[in-house]
């Protein structure tokens, strides 16, 4: 398949740059697989589109504070860091991250945060700008990444004013739990605590897994033949309690839902890694596009994303690329705001 197939026009003013008043108000495309139907509604209604008997499966990674602005100790000159995974804790006294590194910055060079809070070492940089630094005194390190970084908004979110404490909140599930992510499950930030309380009053079960989200999820495709790209991998948990709910609801002909991309490929990758799902962690790097077969999720929720990247081409392979592209084109008829900050769609 050509990368040409998932391209679209997307007037820039679509764009959300911040998130809805309040989560539950986004809207919502409700889109049939069977009948090709369309329903515009929002997304406080979704219960009304669920079965009791349906299992919702939710992603509780949490942001991090991932990136750093500082400076060189050598010249002053400034550097900012995006924090990718931490790597390994050697002593008391050091802390080493995977890191993407921004300014002109050779190995070795110190680096300085705050006011001498944080210290690190650049210890390996590529000519991409990831790298490895290692921090000298982290002391309490979590305090200090709370005080001093930033919620690593996505590019396409431009705020003349910076990031605000909004998105500290509103940047991050109210379900977020498990610490890892540069990136939030965005179908995820609709869900408010009141809905949430809804689906289970209607007696929807809530599944929570784990996926910690990398930066390639904003990274879009540059293969003309979209089967030569390569996924970066992300760290996945999957629990014993919620493989066994999972497998029951799988056995009883139960409709699992999945809450995003993210949900969607920790799950598959499982299954198809080793036949069911299976309890563990590990490395998930499973590329879904068009011609995909689902083992594990019979509907979807999900934002709306960036042309030629490979969340689009996910939700291409389970809505069916003629009914996708329908469906995006009647977004955009329809004035509905795209990406993190943006609506819902629900595909069953």
């Amino acid at each position: 398949m050509y990368l040409t197939e998932f391209d679209f026009d997307l007037p820039q003013e679509l764009i959300a740059q911040y998130p809805a008043e309040s989560r539950e108000q986004s809207r919502l495309m409700v889109i049939n697989r069977t009948t090709g139907e369309i329903h515009h509604t929002k997304f406080l209604y979704l219960p009304e589109y669920l079965n009791p008997s349906d299992v919702l499966v939710l992603n509780d990674t949490k942001v991090i504070p991932a990136r750093l602005r500082g400076q060189k100790r050598s010249t002053g000159g400034k550097v900012e860091v995006l924090l990718l995974r931490p790597l390994e804790r050697e002593t008391s006294e050091t802390y080493t991250w995977e890191t993407l590194i921004r300014g002109n910055i050779r190995v070795g060079e110190v680096l300085i945060f705050g006011d001498h809070q944080l210290i690190a070492v650049v210890k390996e940089k590529d000519a991409t700008g990831k790298g490895v630094i290692e921090f000298q005194n982290p002391g309490d390190f979590r305090a200090c990444l709370d005080k001093l970084g930033e919620i690593p908004l996505p590019p396409y979110i431009k705020r003349p004013e910076g990031i605000s404490n909004l998105d500290r909140e509103r940047y991050q599930t109210v379900y977020a739990k498990e610490e890892g992510s540069v990136a939030a499950p965005t179908a995820g930030l609709h869900f408010s605590e009141e809905l949430l309380k809804k689906l289970s009053e209607k007696g929807i079960q809530i599944v929570m897994v784990t996926l910690h989200v990398g930066p390639g999820t904003f990274r879009p495709v540059q293969n003309e033949v979209i089967e030569e790209h390569k996924i970066d991998p992300e760290w996945y948990t999957l629990s014993e309690e919620a493989t066994h709910t999972l497998t029951r609801a799988r056995e009883e002909g139960r409709r699992i839902i999945a809450v995003g991309t993210t949900t969607t490929r920790l799950l598959e990758f499982v299954y198809l890694k080793h036949g069911k799902l299976v309890p563990g962690s590990g490395w998930a790097d499973l590329f879904i596009y068009p011609g995909f077969k689902f083992n594990v999720i019979r509907a979807l929720i999900t934002n709306f994303h960036l042309p030629r990247s490979t969340l689009l081409m996910l939700v291409y392979a389970f809505g069916g690329q003629e009914l996708m592209q329908r469906a995006y084109q009647e977004a955009i008829q329809h004035r509905y705001r795209f990406y993190s900050y943006g609506d819902a769609m629900l595909i069953v």
